[in-house]
């Protein structure tokens, strides 16, 4: 088991909830656990399909050169690039208004 956060934007409360059910929420949108790869997985789902116009980020323990892996779903300015076999996060141009 390792340790696992989700970051949620603009999350709609029924993906929340759901959250709520698995993880600790520390801070408004911030949860918080401690579980296996394949139950990780099954919470990253479940995010995929109910973030509707939100994003998230889901950060997890694993064996890499940082010590941590992620993904991230939804638009958001900071998205994730691989930098040989490192990865960063870039930023995106802000939208013009």
């Amino acid at each position: 088991m390792a340790m696992l956060v989700i970051a949620v934007n603009r999350a709609p409360p029924r993906l929340r909830g759901r959250l709520a059910a698995w993880l600790l929420e520390v801070r408004s949108g911030v949860f918080v656990g401690k579980y296996t790869a394949r139950t990780r997985q099954r919470i990253w789902n479940q995010v995929c399909a109910y973030i509707e116009d939100g994003d998230a980020v889901m950060i997890w323990q694993a064996p890499t050169d940082q010590g941590f892996a992620f993904e991230t779903v939804g638009r958001n300015r900071r998205m994730p690039v691989d930098f040989d076999g490192l990865k960063l996060v870039s930023f995106a141009p802000a939208e013009s208004a």
